[in-house]
């Protein structure tokens, strides 16, 4: 087997157990409990199930318009501008709202950090999937001949396919899990953001998030075509810089738990409390 075999496996692999590293450790370190996690993971999906057909909806109205007659530069910037926007108001938007109605006890920096990190970890995860199961597909079509398995319209496509999955560079190979890398800081700095909106009780703190997100998204879209696939991984890997500065200076003290609380009372109170009674008694 050559290299291409295992870095392909390598690559989906990561993308899986990267997240789900991430989480144990949060919560083995801060002891949130995984609710909050799952509850990341659902926002991500939650918002996908708006953001997919939206996108879908305005696609099939934008061909109705004097928009589908814009060139292709035209078309380009458009795209770029339209799509960040789109998935960040869906993305930063469940995530205030699940925030608002569904973790109204969640409202701590470590919180949102765990929160974020099931937003994204959950996207890696599926992506990994995706990438594993295109994986087991290739390796099954790389040995077989494929005028024996597909229909003729379709040979040739598939044909140049595969070929290109298995001619790849090995570094190409891995640059999803590197993306995923650089992502899933990007989504928990938003979670921290649109949490400040309800910590610091200002709502602009939701218009950063989706503000963030939307310049993310428009110059990761706006650098295909212009820089190659690792020109393009290094401008997400400076978004994710900026995303780890970002949780970073809007960290703000835990909130005291009410078990804690009640576990000093406890000892240094009635303690206290005890021997100053029995020092007037004694008297």
């Amino acid at each position: 087997m050559d290299i291409l075999f295992f870095t392909h496996l390598l690559n989906s692999i990561l993308m899986i157990i990267m997240p789900i590293g991430l989480a144990i450790y949060l919560t083995y370190i801060w002891k949130p409990g995984w609710r909050i996690w799952f509850i990341g993971a659902a926002t991500f999906i939650l918002s996908q199930i708006g953001h997919i057909p939206f996108n879908m909806e305005v696609t099939q109205l934008l061909k109705m318009t004097p928009l589908a007659a814009m060139t292709s530069d035209q078309s380009r910037w458009f795209n770029i501008i339209f799509l960040g926007l789109s998935a960040s108001v869906f993305e930063e938007g469940a995530r205030y709202l699940v925030l608002k109605f569904w973790l109204k006890d969640a409202r701590s920096w470590r919180k949102s950090v765990v929160f974020g990190a099931g937003h994204g970890g959950v996207e890696a995860i599926i992506l990994g999937g995706f990438a594993l199961f295109t994986f087991f597909q290739f390796t099954g079509l790389r040995n077989i001949n494929l005028e024996n398995v597909l229909p003729a319209a379709e040979l040739d496509s598939i044909q140049q396919q595969v070929t290109a999955y298995w001619s790849a560079d090995w570094t190409l190979s891995l640059m999803g899990s590197l993306e995923r890398l650089f992502t899933i800081p990007i989504h928990i700095a938003c979670a921290v953001l649109v949490m400040q909106a309800f910590t610091r009780k200002q709502g602009y703190w939701l218009g950063l998030a989706i503000l963030y997100h939307a310049v993310v998204d428009s110059c990761v879209v706006a650098s295909v075509g212009v820089l190659n696939t690792y020109g393009s991984e290094a401008v997400v890997g400076l978004f994710a810089l900026l995303g780890l500065a970002l949780i970073f200076v809007l960290r703000q003290p835990e909130p005291l738990d009410d078990s804690k609380a009640e576990i000093h009372v406890d000892k240094k109170v009635f303690p206290t409390l005890a021997t100053e009674n029995n020092d007037r008694l004694n008297q």
